[in-house]
């Protein structure tokens, strides 16, 4: 799942991935205390990041960082914007408790892959209030927060140093199986919950 590891980064990118992180997490945490209670949530929020935490049991290792299954598309359309700090969690379990990624890095990676989970979320939302099928829609969800993963990490790579740049193309090709197969799940799932729990999909009132 593209988790940069330890030593890989510069002081200043780690430090702004930290801070970058705290904001959004500030920012996601009081944007859906307006929406809603968050306390409710918890019991999907829990599933949902043990899933994710699961996910990257099976992974790769390329260079310095991973691939596996994601799922941050899915928790970006079931979650909205707890998606962020569900990420932030699972990840810092991934980095304590199997050594996934680096545990200085967790601010970077938690931006690599909890903004794509809060655009996709956006894009749900909205398609889904305008009645797109909401099937269509995870797809085309499960697959953008894959592929803006990948880019993201690779950007980080990338700007890091040039002795980064064939791992982070290498990176990016080796999740494009992932795009689809996170693409499949995502439609998938979101398809199951229509038919039998339409409350966990977003604006469920606009659904005819």
């Amino acid at each position: 799942m593209v988790h940069i590891t330890d030593g890989v980064l510069s002081p200043t990118v780690i430090a702004a991935g930290w801070a970058a992180t705290a904001i959004l997490l500030a920012l996601t945490l009081w944007w859906s205390k307006r929406r809603e209670d968050p306390l409710e949530q918890i019991p999907k929020i829990s599933i949902l990041t043990a899933a994710f935490f699961v996910a990257s049991l099976i992974h790769i290792s390329l260079g310095p960082t991973s691939v596996h299954l994601i799922l941050n598309g899915l928790l970006g359309v079931l979650l909205g914007t707890l998606a962020y700090p569900a990420i932030f969690v699972g990840l810092i379990l991934q980095a304590f408790l199997f050594q996934h990624g680096g545990i200085t890095v967790i601010g970077v990676n938690t931006l690599n892959v909890g903004i794509p989970a809060l655009i996709v979320a956006f894009i749900f939302k909205k398609g889904y209030s305008v009645g797109i099928n909401p099937s269509v829609l995870g797809i085309i969800c499960g697959g953008i927060a894959t592929l803006l993963t990948a880019l993201l990490m690779a950007l980080v790579l990338i700007t890091t140093g040039e002795e980064f740049t064939e791992v982070a193309y290498a990176a990016i090709a080796a999740h494009v199986p992932i795009m689809i197969v996170e693409a499949l799940v995502t439609g998938s799932v979101v398809g199951f919950l229509l038919k039998v729990k339409p409350e966990m999909l977003p604006e469920r009132r606009s659904q005819k």
